[in-house]
């Protein structure tokens, strides 16, 4: 199963080919990184269909935001489930997240556990 993590901080991308390099290597799941709102919707409309199933996307992003992302990508691909990841916890960027059809919210620092968990419910179907 491939993911899509969107995050404009590029040292994300070695975090998390870090903490996920066992589910890697093991191809349990594919990782691609984009750096804005922008290059995730360029490469989602690149692929017919979009190889991707989910997406973990910052909220906080110069340009569009992850918010924006995600009211897009309901729009275009609501075949794909979005998480929002965000270094702040505050309810309204919560709220705005659930509402718009974020399946689930995490907070910065990220606690890979919970996400690792997340992604096996998804990679078996289970809730």
């Amino acid at each position: 199963m491939k993911f899509l993590i969107v995050d404009d901080e590029r040292d994300v991308e070695m975090l998390f080919r870090q903490q996920l390099r066992k589910e890697i290597k093991n191809g349990l799941i594919e990782v691609e990184f984009a750096f804005s709102g922008n290059e995730a919707l360029e490469f989602l409309r690149s692929h017919h269909p979009p190889e991707i199933m989910y997406i973990f996307s910052d909220i906080n992003m110069p340009g569009m935001t992850g918010l924006e992302l995600l009211d897009t990508v309901k729009k275009e691909f609501p075949e794909i489930s979005v998480s929002m990841i965000s270094a702040y916890g505050d309810s309204e960027n919560h709220d705005r997240a659930i509402n718009g059809g974020a399946k689930g919210f995490f907070i910065k620092p990220i606690d890979f556990d919970v996400l690792k968990a997340e992604m096996h419910q998804i990679l078996t179907g289970s809730k």
